[in-house]
């Protein structure tokens, strides 16, 4: 039987890590993924863990212990946002290169400068091609299933690569909500124990970690990495349908809503997407024939699934909550029209919206708009200008 509870974002994350039972957490406070590791000193405290809590003087620090954790054999966890996520980049990149399965809560907020704490995407977007597996969570019920799977899909031996259970700060990991806990023996055994195949501190096999990589290796050894992302897509297909027989909840690459026969759509990440479902709804009750594609899986990136709902429709929306401040669009955009070209599907009019960026409030009547601008341009019969501000002071709509 699930437990019913009420429970931020934050404090679902934390309480995944309790059940998994990690040995070793490292982290440095940032807001607003400091929650995630405070509570979870707790029950280190408390002695619900056995787990080494490793607090570091920098986020920079924090993934350098994980990394050395991770190398030892160690199961690994961590959580961060915005600043602290840049701080970790060099490292970020040396752990996935490395082929270490840790688990990272990036609780999405943007990066500075100017400061800001509030949410956008601008953080794990920066981090994008890192080389991590990047998960995207709706709500709290989904970052707390998101985090327990990707302890699976990270420690695969066809995987081998950290993930990033990415979910919006404060909207999501401050908030409360209604979640079904998963039984602490049911999440022990749906994880496992962790036995990698090498490890620093095994004396049978003595080896070196991260050594110089010149011209005969590094070509190969990045070809195998990007090996591994490709064969994440078809395991987290098997971890999440073996998640769906132990609770019901199904997760696919992408959640399809009201999709079958819609004429106009938007792509959107997060925390939006439950905002943008209930416009949907009030639209098809006016015989607008609206329809939401909600990407889970970012990286791998599910580019021929993405085409394959968007093949029929009129004209699509893509929103993207960091700008890529290349002229051309946010990355969510320019993976998803990449993606189509890529499929075939190019008679499909788009327009790319930049929307939210620093915890700007996105309601209802923003995405009102988004659906009504996509009906003008199929009256149309062009798109005017594909790159636009959604809510933007006095600039273009």
């Amino acid at each position: 039987m699930s437990i019913r509870e009420r429970l931020s974002g934050n404090e679902a994350v934390a309480n995944a890590m309790r059940q998994i039972n990690p040995d070793v957490v490292a982290a440095f406070p940032i807001t607003p993924s400091t929650e995630v590791p405070q509570y979870f000193s707790t029950f280190v405290n408390n002695g619900s863990v056995d787990t080494e809590f490793v607090p570091v003087e920098s986020e920079h620090s924090a993934m350098s212990a994980c990394v050395g954790a991770a190398a030892a054999g160690a199961r690994v966890m961590t959580a961060t946002s915005a600043n602290g996520l840049s701080l970790m980049w060099e490292v970020l990149y040396i752990a996935s290169s490395l082929r270490l399965p840790m688990v990272m809560a990036c609780v999405n907020r943007a990066v500075s400068g100017p400061l800001n704490i509030h949410n956008d995407h601008s953080d794990s977007m920066g981090a994008r091609d890192s080389g991590w597996v990047q998960l995207y969570c709706e709500t709290n019920q989904e970052a707390y299933d998101n985090f327990i799977m990707a302890t699976r899909i990270a420690e695969h031996k066809d995987v081998q690569l950290p993930v990033m259970v990415c979910y919006d700060g404060f909207i999501t990991s401050h908030s409360i909500e209604n979640i079904e806990l998963i039984e602490d023996d049911v999440v022990k055994n749906f994880v496992g124990e962790y036995h990698p195949e090498h490890y620093l501190l095994n004396r049978e096999e003595p080896i070196a970690v991260g050594p110089l990589d010149v011209q005969p290796y590094l070509f190969e050894h990045k070809y195998q990495q990007a090996n591994g992302m490709r064969n994440a897509a078809k395991v987290i297909k098997e971890v999440s349908e073996e998640f769906e027989k132990l609770t019901g909840r199904k997760y696919e690459f992408i959640e399809k809503y009201q999709m079958d026969d819609a004429e106009y759509a938007i792509v959107v990440l997060n925390s939006t997407a439950g905002t943008a479902k209930a416009v949907v709804d009030d639209l098809r009750a006016k015989g607008v024939k609206a329809g939401l594609v909600k990407p889970r899986m970012f990286r791998p990136f599910p580019g021929k699934e993405i085409a394959e709902a968007l093949k029929n429709v009129k004209a699509v929306a893509i929103m993207d909550k960091a700008d890529g401040l290349n002229g051309v669009g946010g990355p969510l955009f320019t993976d998803v029209t990449s993606a189509m070209v890529v499929n075939g599907v190019t008679d499909v009019k788009v327009v790319n919206y930049i929307y939210g960026i620093g915890g700007r409030d996105v309601r209802t009547t923003d995405i009102e708009k988004v659906y009504s601008d996509l009906q003008e341009i199929e009256a149309a019969g062009k798109v005017e200008d594909p790159y636009r501000y959604l809510g933007l002071k006095g600039g273009r709509a």
